[in-house]
C-alpha cells in the first residue's frame, strides 16, 4: 500500500501568509464594492485562482528545482485554508457580523426607541458601545489604526475570534466523527472537489493543461468575460453578452392574473454554473430547477385563491423549506445511526474498531466537541442568553450546518442560499412567540446574524469534510490537516475584522452595511409589538418535513423516482433565482450526452466543463483584482 503523506510546514506557512491578502480581497469586492462574491459559491473562485497561480509556479519548479515543487497534499492544505478564511470573511458571515457591533449605538434615535427597547440586553463586551468611536465606521475619512479605535475594537474582536475558534473545533469534531460514514461507507460523490483534485493531481501536471478540450472550454468562457469586462470598463465597447441573473426578467412579460403572481423570473445563463451543474447527479440538478418552478406555481395558485403572498403567510413557502432541512438532517443521522453508535462506544473504550486513520481519535473528537460546545454555551450565557434557549439556538444551528454539509457531499449545488429568514430567531419565535423566547435572547440573536441569519452560503463545515475527502483521495494523512483548518478559521476571522474595519473607517458608507439594519428594526418591532406562537408556520414546517420523508422513501423503493428532497429544501427558499435556468441547461446537456454516447462521452465532456470553470474564474478574478488595484468597479461575472 502506498505510504500516506503528511502536512508540511511550508504548505501551512503558504496558506497562512496568503490568507490576509485574500481576506482583504474578499472584503473589498464583496463588502465595499458588492461585486464578484467569491465566498457565496461552493467552489470559491478566488481560491481556485490562487491555486492556479501556484500550479503555474510549481510547473516551473518541477523543471528547475524539482525538490522544491509542491505535492498534491500541500495544495490541498493551501486550498482548504484559503477556502475557510474566505467563507468566514464572506457575504453571509462576518460581512454581517462586523457591522452589527457598531449599528445599535449609531442608529439609535428617540423615534425608533432602540435605547429603551433593547440596549439593556446588549452585551457591551461584544460590541462597541460608543457613538463617537463608531462614527468613523459610518462616515469614513478616518484611520482605523488610531490607538483609541484599536482599544475600543480589539477586545470584542478577540472575543468573537475565540468563539469562531470554538465553533470551528466543534465542526471539525463532528466531521471527524461522520467522515468514515460519508466518505467510505456511503461513498458520496463530492462534486465540488472534482476540479481542485484534477488540477492538483501530481502537484499539477502538464498533461492536464495540454488537453485540447479543456482549452476549448477555457477559450469560450474567457472570451465571454473579456468581452463583458471591456464593455463595463469602456461603455463605448459595442459588444456585451447578457448572462447575469439581474439582466433578463421573464416575469415582466407575464401580466395576466393570476399568472403575474410569478413575479420576478430571472434567466441566469452563467457559463461556469452550467459547468458546475454538469457534475451534479441528474436527479439532483433536475430537482433543483423543478422545485423552483414548483414554487412559482404555488404563488400562482395562492393568488388564484385570493391570498396575497408575503413572508410568513400562506402558502408558507419558506417554512416548508425549514421543515425539509430538518428532515434532511434526521434522515442523514438515521442513515448513520450504526456508525455513530460505534464511534460513541469506541470513545468509551467499548468497541473494537480502528480509528487510527481518522483525522482524530473518536475519543478526542467527542471530548473536543463537548469542550468547544461548553465554551460556546458559556459565551452565550455570559452574553445574557438563557440556558434553555441557548441549547435550542445551537440545536437549530447545528441541524442546519450538518444538513448543508451532507447536501454538499451528496449533491454539490453551485451555491446554497436560504435567505428566506430560515434562522434560529424566526424558527424559535414561530414556535414559542417573542415573549416565550425573551427580549434578552432575541437581542443577542441579532449579534449572531452572521451565524444563523441571512443566507448560509458561507458556512465552513462543508469545506472541512471536503478537505477530509480530498486527503483520502490524495493518500494524505488528515491528522495534520486538522491543525491547519483549526488555525485557518480564527486567523481568517481576525484578518476579516481588520480588513473590514480599515476600509470602513476609510470609505464610510458602503454596501457592507446594507444587509444589517433590518435585523435590529425587526427586533424593535418584535419587542414593541410581540408576536404570538405561529401554528400555521409550524404546520407548514411539518408539511415540508413529511413531504421530504415521502420523497426519500420513494427514492429507496423506485429507481425511476426523479425528485430529490434536496431540491425541495433549497429551491423553496430564496436563492435558486441566481442559477435555476443554468441547471436546466446542464441537466439537458448531461442527459443528452449520456443518452447518446454513454459514460464514455460523459468522461470526454468533463475536461470541457473544467475549462469553462477555469476560464471564467481566471478572467473574472483578473477583473476583480483590477477593481481592488484601481478602486473602480469592474465586470461582475458571479452572482451574489
Amino acid at each position: 500500500m502506498e505510504r500516506k503523506t503528511g502536512v508540511s510546514w511550508r504548505a501551512f506557512l503558504i496558506g497562512f501568509l496568503l490568507i490576509p491578502p485574500n481576506v482583504y480581497w474578499v472584503m473589498m469586492v464583496e463588502g465595499i464594492w458588492h461585486t464578484g462574491h467569491p465566498s457565496v459559491m461552493a467552489l470559491p473562485w478566488n481560491v481556485v485562482f490562487n491555486i492556479l497561480i501556484l500550479i503555474l509556479i510549481n510547473l516551473a519548479l518541477k523543471r528547475t528545482f524539482p525538490s522544491l515543487a509542491l505535492t498534491q497534499g500541500e495544495f490541498i492544505v493551501i486550498y482548504v485554508m484559503l477556502a475557510l478564511a474566505t467563507v468566514i470573511a464572506g457575504h453571509d458571515s462576518l460581512q454581517l457580523g462586523i457591522p452589527e457591533m457598531a449599528i445599535p449605538y449609531w442608529l439609535a434615535t428617540p423615534e425608533n426607541k432602540w435605547r429603551e427597547l433593547f440596549f439593556r440586553y446588549l452585551p457591551k463586551w461584544l460590541i462597541v458601545p460608543k457613538k463617537d468611536i463608531v462614527a468613523g465606521f459610518f462616515i469614513g475619512g478616518e484611520n482605523f489604526f488610531k490607538p483609541t479605535y484599536l482599544r475600543a475594537w480589539l477586545p470584542p474582536v478577540l472575543w468573537w475570534c475565540a468563539f469562531i475558534f470554538a465553533l470551528g473545533l466543534a465542526m471539525l469534531a463532528i466531521n471527524s466523527i461522520i467522515r468514515k460514514q460519508w466518505v467510505e461507507n456511503e461513498k458520496l460523490s463530492y462534486p465540488i472537489i472534482q476540479l481542485p483534485l484534477a488540477m492538483t493531481e501530481g502537484g499539477g501536471e502538464t498533461t492536464f493543461f495540454r488537453n485540447k478540450t479543456l482549452w476549448a472550454g477555457i477559450g469560450i468562457a474567457s472570451l465571454i468575460d473579456i468581452i463583458n469586462g471591456l464593455h463595463v470598463l469602456y461603455p463605448t465597447f459595442p459588444l456585451y453578452i447578457r448572462v447575469r441573473h439581474d439582466e433578463v426578467d421573464l416575469g415582466q412579460y407575464i401580466r395576466t392574473f393570476p399568472w403575474n403572481a410569478i413575479g420576478w423570473l430571472p434567466l441566469p445563463l452563467y457559463p461556469f454554473i452550467i459547468a458546475m451543474g454538469y457534475f451534479m447527479p441528474l436527479d439532483l440538478s433536475f430537482s433543483l430547477w423543478f422545485f423552483y418552478l414548483f414554487k412559482k406555481m404555488l404563488l400562482v395558485i395562492t393568488a388564484a385563491l385570493g391570498y396575497q403572498e408575503r413572508p410568513g403567510a400562506f402558502p408558507y413557502i419558506n417554512e416548508q423549506s425549514y421543515g425539509a432541512w430538518f428532515a434532511l438532517f434526521f434522515y442523514a443521522v438515521w442513515g448513520a445511526r450504526r456508525h455513530l453508535w460505534l464511534t460513541l462506544k469506541k470513545a468509551f473504550g467499548k468497541a473494537d474498531i480502528d480509528d487510527s486513520e481518522e483525522p482524530m481519535s473518536h475519543r478526542t473528537a467527542y471530548i473536543l466537541l463537548i469542550l468547544s460546545l461548553s465554551f460556546m454555551i458559556w459565551f452565550c450565557l455570559r452574553a445574557g442568553m438563557s440556558f434553555g434557549i441557548t441549547l435550542a439556538f445551537f440545536g437549530i444551528v447545528f441541524v442546519i450546518l450538518f444538513a448543508i454539509t451532507r447536501v454538499r457531499a451528496e449533491v454539490g449545488p453551485p451555491t446554497h442560499e436560504m435567505a428566506g429568514s430560515m434562522n434560529a430567531y424566526n424558527i424559535l419565535t414561530d414556535i414559542l412567540g417573542t415573549k416565550g423566547v425573551g427580549a434578552n435572547n432575541l437581542t443577542v440573536f441579532c449579534l449572531f446574524w452572521w451565524l444563523t441569519g441571512r443566507g448560509y452560503r458561507t458556512v465552513p463545515m462543508p469545506y472541512q469534510l471536503e478537505a477530509y475527502k480530498m486527503a483520502d483521495v490524495a493518500r494524505m494523512r488528515s491528522r495534520g490537516l486538522v491543525y491547519a483548518m483549526a488555525v485557518a478559521l480564527p486567523w481568517g476571522a481576525f484578518c476579516a475584522y481588520i480588513a473590514a474595519l480599515y476600509e470602513q473607517y476609510k470609505v464610510g458608507p458602503s454596501p457592507l452595511l446594507d444587509h444589517n439594519y433590518g435585523i435590529f428594526n425587526q427586533l424593535a418591532t418584535d419587542l414593541s409589538s410581540p408576536r404570538a406562537v405561529n401554528p400555521p408556520a409550524m404546520i407548514a414546517m411539518g408539511v415540508g418535513a413529511v413531504f421530504s420523508v415521502f420523497m426519500m422513501n420513494m427514492r429507496t423503493r423506485f429507481v425511476w423516482w426523479p425528485l430529490h428532497p434536496v431540491g425541495y429544501a433549497i429551491s423553496m427558499n430564496y436563492g435558486a433565482e441566481y442559477y435555476w435556468s443554468c441547471l436546466v441547461i446542464s441537466t439537458l446537456i448531461k442527459f443528452i450526452v449520456i443518452k447518446v454516447g454513454g459514460y464514455k462521452w460523459h468522461r470526454k465532456v468533463i475536461p470541457f466543463m473544467f475549462g469553462i470553470i477555469i476560464g471564467e474564474y481566471s478572467v473574472g478574478a483578473f477583473w476583480s483584482v483590477m477593481s481592488v488595484i484601481l478602486r473602480q468597479r469592474m465586470y461582475d461575472f458571479c452572482p451574489g
